[in-house]
């Protein structure tokens, strides 16, 4: 084990502690550890700054103002509450009308926004007609997971992959590439889901701030409203007390609700996170100037929010504009449309910088205001990470690992080795983020793949999967987060479903993909 090697993995390990340690941003940590690399030589500048211009990473950058214009449209909304049953109808009967759509949509959607139009809906339609909305929230935050293990920009992972393979000189991925090991996945787990989430989810447990001050606030004109807070807010990792919050948006903190702790007393000591859930006093005027913007992820107050009317063309066009999209990046995969268009490479990419320009001239989302759309620390993790992942490549450590791998898999050769690999990415995934989890498990199934001598499609593919499918944690997947205080659930409440769910997934993973991409050696 040489110095580099020695470097490369003290680094990993420093970055895997201050990623848990959560004191700040992913992005600034890769990137510090980027810097840290190519100040010793481990990496040259090309390569820090090569994961900037990937394919992937900007095509991850257009999806998102491709899905903001069609939160802002109101389309999904307009399905959603078209499906919802009314009073009367069980637990089981609204969740089979709802999840296989929400995993639909987000097949071809990003998950995050997803959530945020649904959870508020799902959330109040369940107060009215008398079901726990902690038997929906879980659900739907699973639902649009498995549905993102569906297609190739089903998350934002599966584009992560997809960039390396092509930087490496393979083909890629094509859009329904994964559906073949998706779809199976998301029959099963919305299967066990249905079946299994009335027992092991919690029934809504009575929220600190009582009724009765609800009702005072109500004459008072006042109004109660759950805020979740986004990347944006600008007092993340601030105490309460040293942010003005009244000052700022007019509005009084009354309880938060922090890694499935309800907090009423002394608010101002706590630090405020990510992913929280605020439950403010405030008048009519909060929704109405906050509801469109990303200081806040989602909010509900128990009504429908007032948002500004949308023209029903809008909503129509968003739609056409996403069904062309995906019918697009589909036909353009056909061989024959590579040879009448041998000049043009009609791919993602290509499509998803159309639909996102003509949304911006179209208006469906404010041009003017188009970057604060995009998840910029998303976006530099992913960048950072193709250096890290290059580092472990260029010092030896990736080939290290492959052959413990190679060895620990012992009789059960290539299909063990998949298994190991599927299980470190996932372990990964639970602790720290998907995209960097990717990443960093991208140069092990090359090395692996290399070790075997076999093509290392099926470990790319495991790796899609098992960084995808966080759903032990809420800190493994961001939309585990949003739901976690929108729905007031402890962290365990994510083990007794999320443990299982974790199994099914890696069982029929681990099972299915050689099948289906068998360990075809290489010449």
């Amino acid at each position: 084990m040489n110095f580099e090697i020695i470097f490369v993995l003290l680094g990993l390990a420093g970055m895997l502690v201050a990623l848990i340690m959560d004191k700040m941003r992913p992005g600034i940590v890769l990137l510090s550890l980027v810097v840290v690399f190519m100040a010793a030589g481990i990496i040259t500048p090309k390569q820090m700054v090569a994961g900037f211009s990937n394919r992937g990473m900007i095509t991850v950058a257009l999806l998102f103002l491709v899905s903001e214009g069609i939160r802002q449209s109101g389309a999904l909304g307009s399905v959603v509450k078209k499906l919802l049953p009314g009073k009367g109808a069980s637990v089981t009967k609204a969740q089979c009308r709802i999840l296989p759509i929400v995993s639909a949509f987000s097949a071809f959607l990003n998950n995050t926004p997803v959530v945020v139009i649904f959870a508020p809906i799902l959330k109040n339609w369940s107060k009215k007609v008398g079901l726990s909305c902690t038997k929906f929230l879980i659900p739907l935050s699973y639902a649009t997971i498995l549905g993102g293990l569906c297609t190739l920009i089903g998350t934002s992972t599966n584009l992560v992959v997809h960039g390396m393979m092509i930087d490496r000189g393979y083909e890629g991925l094509k859009m329904f590439d994964l559906a073949y090991i998706g779809i199976p996945i998301t029959v099963v787990g919305l299967v066990f889901i249905i079946l299994t989430s009335k027992k092991l989810l919690p029934a809504d447990r009575p929220d600190n701030f009582e009724d009765e001050e609800a009702e005072i606030a109500e004459d008072s004109g006042s109004h109660v409203v759950e805020v979740v807070l986004g990347s944006r807010f600008p007092g993340l990792k601030r105490k309460l007390k040293n942010f003005d919050f009244k000052r700022r948006y007019g509005a009084e903190v009354k309880e938060i609700r922090q890694n499935g702790q309800v907090i009423t007393k002394n608010l101002g000591e706590v630090r405020l996170q990510e992913g929280d859930t605020l439950v403010l006093l405030t008048d009519g005027a909060f929704t109405q100037t906050w509801s469109d913007s990303s200081v806040f992820l989602m909010m509900t107050n128990g009504q429908e929010i007032p948002t500004r009317p949308v023209p029903t063309w809008k909503k129509w066009t968003a739609l056409i504009l996403l069904i062309l999209m995906i019918v697009g990046a589909t036909v353009g995969e056909l061989p024959y449309t590579q040879e009448h268009f041998p000049g043009v490479k009609l791919d993602m990419f290509f499509f998803a910088s159309v639909t996102a320009v003509m949304m911006a001239w179209l208006k469906l989302f404010p041009p003017k205001k188009y970057t604060k759309y995009i998840s910029w620390d998303i976006l530099i993790t992913i960048a950072c990470a193709f250096a890290i992942s290059s580092a472990m490549e260029e010092s030896g450590l990736a080939a290290l690992i492959a052959s413990f791998i190679q060895d620990v898999s012992g009789s059960l050769g290539a299909w063990g080795a998949l298994a190991l690999l599927y299980i470190v990415t996932l372990v990964i995934t639970e602790l720290i983020t998907n995209n960097a989890a990717a990443a960093l498990a991208f140069p092990l199934a090359l090395e692996t793949a290399a070790k075997f001598g076999v093509d290392p499609m099926p470990f790319f593919i495991a790796i899609c999967i098992a960084a995808s499918a966080g759903f032990a944690t809420p800190i493994g997947y961001q939309t585990n987060l949003i739901v976690q205080g929108a729905g007031n659930y402890k962290f365990t409440d994510f083990l007794k479903i999320g443990l299982p769910m974790d199994f099914i997934v890696m069982v029929i993973s681990i099972g299915l993909i050689p099948l289906i991409w068998p360990f075809t050696p290489l010449n």
